[in-house]
């Protein structure tokens, strides 16, 4: 299955998708040293997002959150690429500061479409989203 979206940050990835039907805060929620999801009662906490393509609403919380996105890149704890339903500015920061491919406003709702595990092919470039 293939999903038509918007670029916010070009660049592509292929790997395992995350996903969460929650939003995310990177500051206080991510782990930047680990890359483990750690806010309480979060449906991914626990998990990693290290390398993943990580499927999620939108961010929330702290400006912050842009400059852990940047301290996971350099640490190598980030996510392969990110895709959001309506991405927001904390989270297009992060990823455009630190090379992450993302996209958003995809034609499916990426949260029902993509499945935790599935392995995911992301051309932010093109804005392509390949389930594969």
């Amino acid at each position: 299955m293939i999903l038509s979206g918007r670029k916010v940050m070009g660049g592509r990835a292929e790997a395992e998708a995350l996903v969460s039907a929650e939003p995310v805060s990177f500051y206080g929620g991510v782990d930047p040293v680990t890359g483990c999801v750690t806010e309480p009662g979060h449906c991914c906490c626990g998990e990693k997002v290290s390398g993943k393509v990580f499927v999620f609403p939108r961010g929330k919380g702290s400006t912050v959150g842009s400059y852990v996105i940047y301290r996971m890149k350099k640490l190598g704890t980030a996510p392969a690429a990110v895709i959001n339903t309506e991405t927001d500015a904390i989270i297009a920061t992060g990823c455009v500061i630190s090379d992450i491919p993302l996209v958003d406003k995809l034609d499916k709702d990426p949260i029902t479409s993509i499945r935790t595990g599935a392995r995911v092919r992301v051309d932010a470039d093109r804005g392509l989203v390949e389930i594969i």
